[in-house]
């Protein structure tokens, strides 16, 4: 096919039975940018005969549009189609130097523990966008903090092994419990009335508030079942953990329980050691120290606080206890087991410190 601009004559497009299938695959496909569809549609036209302005007009685009992605086709194939390296100044830090500058520790002088955009930037003589680009694209966010502890329980290893093993492995016929208290949860009520949540706006509520009392929940997991058995006090001592222990034992007649807990000094007080004496069908396993997270209870902690108890406003007392209780009654009413995953051989190398290292030098 010949075609003529401004009175100049160019060479025959071709187009194979390949390249046209590929180019009305790019018109229909949702996955080609935008660019790439209408340069494929631009070529279509001017292979089926139609005029330089008249393709123009049909897509939307100017004359030289239509004249540059044709030409380009005609020289290159589809490869001419694609986009061409910008012109610019390059790169004067690349990627790697700016994660490795990261890495490093900011200079005393500055006084500073970690680098900010701005600050590492003005060090390297860059643009702040460039080292927020290089942080985005390799995970790297030198503003957070993870906090870690190792636990120096000398029974650690028989420990995990002793309550994992009971979540992976139960005794027949028995009922693992995963038993703790949530101390000290405050009734906080709000100085001005909540508003609510609005389509484009968050709920919004005061600053500040004010302190009504607390109340402790002492609160027995199930694990199989994620059924919860709960109780308020007024305090957390070993009279509250004895007679709260004694109501799981109701809950659960003639069964054997095995009952999780922590290492807190109540829990192994003599009153409960002669309780445990009388009711043989109750065994104790305790977690390593500074372990509570082999405690599943604690998830549960995590989801009233989140859905219940963090945002709510409580006038007094009853009301936050009323608020738990309601809240414990309709989880009973849709819960769910709670799966361990993790053997006791997997988690262990991550919860003791290294002693030793392995450094090539």
């Amino acid at each position: 096919m010949v075609w003529e601009d401004g009175g100049m004559q160019s060479a025959t497009l071709t187009l194979t039975d390949q390249d046209r299938m590929t180019l009305a695959g790019w018109t229909r496909a949702s996955t080609v940018s935008a660019g790439h569809a209408e340069r494929a549609a631009i070529v279509l036209a001017c292979a089926d005969g139609t005029g330089t302005s008249e393709t123009a007009r049909r897509l939307g685009v100017s004359r030289p549009t239509v004249i540059k992605w044709r030409d380009r086709f005609a020289a290159h194939g589809l490869a001419g189609l694609d986009d061409e390296p910008r012109s610019g100044r390059p790169k004067r830090v690349d990627d790697a130097a700016i994660i490795a500058a990261t890495l490093d520790p900011p200079p005393e002088r500055l006084g500073v523990t970690h680098w900010s955009t701005r600050l590492l930037a003005s060090q390297l003589g860059i643009g702040d966008a460039t080292v927020a680009r290089a942080w985005r694209r390799y995970h790297v966010q030198p503003w957070r903090r993870e906090t870690f502890r190792f636990s120096t329980d000398p029974q650690l290893e028989a420990k995990v092994r002793d309550v994992v093993g009971l979540y992976l492995d139960p005794p027949d016929k028995a009922i693992v419990l995963c038993v703790d208290e949530q101390s000290q949860i405050q009734a906080l009520d709000r100085t001005a009335p909540i508003l609510p949540l609005r389509p484009g706006l968050p709920e919004r509520a005061t600053h500040d508030y004010k302190r009504n009392g607390t109340t402790n929940l002492f609160a027995a997991l199930e694990v199989a079942t994620g059924k919860v058995t709960d109780r308020c006090y007024e305090r957390h001592g070993k009279a509250e953990f004895l007679d709260f222990l004694k109501r799981v034992a109701r809950a659960y007649p003639r069964r054997e329980l095995h009952v999780v807990l922590d290492n807190y000094h109540t829990h192994k007080h003599d009153d409960i050691t002669a309780w445990l004496a009388t009711h043989p069908r109750v065994t104790l396993h305790f977690t390593p120290t500074s372990g509570s997270w082999l405690n599943l209870v604690e998830v549960f902690f995590g989801i009233i606080t989140r859905q219940a108890i963090r945002r709510g406003t409580f006038a007094s007392v009853p009301e936050l206890i009323g608020a738990i209780r309601t809240f414990i009654d309709v989880w009973n009413e849709r819960c769910h087991p709670f799966a361990w995953s993790k053997t006791a051989d997997e988690i262990l190398p991550h919860a003791t410190r290294q002693r030793y290292s392995d450094a090539g030098h």
